[in-house]
């Protein structure tokens, strides 16, 4: 669908579902990133009753069929927790779960000005403060997002881990393998074999943002403005987001710093204590961030099988399934203790 025909399709749902009068779209374009699903900004001037104000928005709409099967309903619902609950995210306006509407399910939300680039964040002078607060911040921030009371608003949708949330993920994840893979991932295998020799309990479960990383945070030269892509939130174990932010993929070349090429392990997990008055067991940690690592290598075939088997043609999925000898390196490094 050409990008007239869905902003002209948007207007008239706006217009409906939100009891305008009249709604008019401008500077509708396709945002950069969005690997797995389309994000569109565009400038919204809604009327009603003769008084009209102007928005800056996102629209967030599934490309097709894909081998990372998420609901955008759920995410609009979790997304609404979130920001119910104070936490940095854009506000949800409007879910389109019907696909005649705009050809696949949406929703959008408003528009949050900043940065997402995180080579800009690691390099440019101007974020030298961000650099310094992110941390602390993200931190903070994770540990509201685990406050979150699955009940009180309502997302019985997601699905119970199970006894042990750890057990539940790495099967999971060993399931997908086996379905995505074409050849065999011998590093994967002995991936799984450490991790399931060092199953950690599960002390508590909390909502999981799931791909909690600097690549999905908005920001500006005073640190964090907003959280993304909640697409993949969970009930689980919240050790998992803090290991998931230690993944190697996310530090852009900034290795000395391991949480997202901005700070040390040590000051995240402190940050976090404080933050949640939750104790952080360095072993949980650990686990967590080897299986991020083996996690991020079956997303990376994931993410080339939908260019591969057609579902989405695209250059960006089809390089992000080249990095998957990355994972495997790093895997075997962190198995090694390196």
């Amino acid at each position: 669908m050409e990008a007239t025909e869905i902003a002209r399709r948007l207007e008239d749902f706006i217009r409906a579902d939100g009891g305008y009068d009249r709604v008019a779209i401008e500077n509708f374009r396709r945002m950069a990133g969005g690997a797995s699903r389309e994000i569109w900004s565009f400038d919204a001037e809604l009327t009603r009753r003769g008084k009209a104000e102007r928005r800056g928005l996102v629209l967030r709409r599934d490309p097709g069929a894909h081998k990372i099967d998420t609901s955008r309903s759920a995410e609009f619902r979790v997304l609404s927790a979130a920001h119910n609950e104070g936490v940095p995210v854009p506000e949800v306006l409007w879910l389109g779960e019907d696909a005649s509407a705009l050809g696949a399910p949406f929703f959008v939300m408003e528009r949050v000005e900043g940065e997402t680039i995180a080579r800009r964040l690691l390099r440019d002078d101007e974020y030298a403060r961000a650099r310094k607060a992110m941390p602390a911040q993200l931190a903070e921030i994770l540990a509201r997002i685990h406050r979150i009371d699955p009940k009180k608003h309502r997302l019985d949708f997601l699905a119970a881990p199970g006894d042990n949330a750890a057990l539940t993920e790495v099967r999971r994840y060993e399931d997908n393998l086996r379905k995505l893979a074409l050849e065999p991932h011998p590093a994967f295998e002995l991936g799984f074999r450490w991790l399931l020799g060092r199953i950690p309990k599960t002390p508590r479960t909390t909502l999981v943002h799931g791909d909690y990383r600097i690549g999905n945070v908005i920001f500006g030269p005073e640190g964090v403005r907003s959280i993304l892509d909640w697409e993949l939130a969970h009930l689980g174990d919240p050790m998992e987001d803090v290991g998931w932010m230690c993944v190697r993929a996310w530090r852009f070349g900034n290795d000395q710093k391991p949480v997202g090429g901005l700070g040390t392990r040590a000051e995240f997990f402190a940050a976090y204590e404080k933050a949640s008055g939750v104790a952080v067991d360095p072993e949980a940690a650990r686990f967590w961030e080897v299986f991020g690592n083996l996690r991020w290598g079956i997303i990376t075939i994931s993410q080339a099988r939908t260019h591969i088997d057609g579902f989405v043609k695209s250059v960006e999925l089809a390089s992000i399934g080249r990095r998957t000898a990355e994972t495997e390196l790093e895997l075997l490094n962190l198995i090694e203790g390196a």
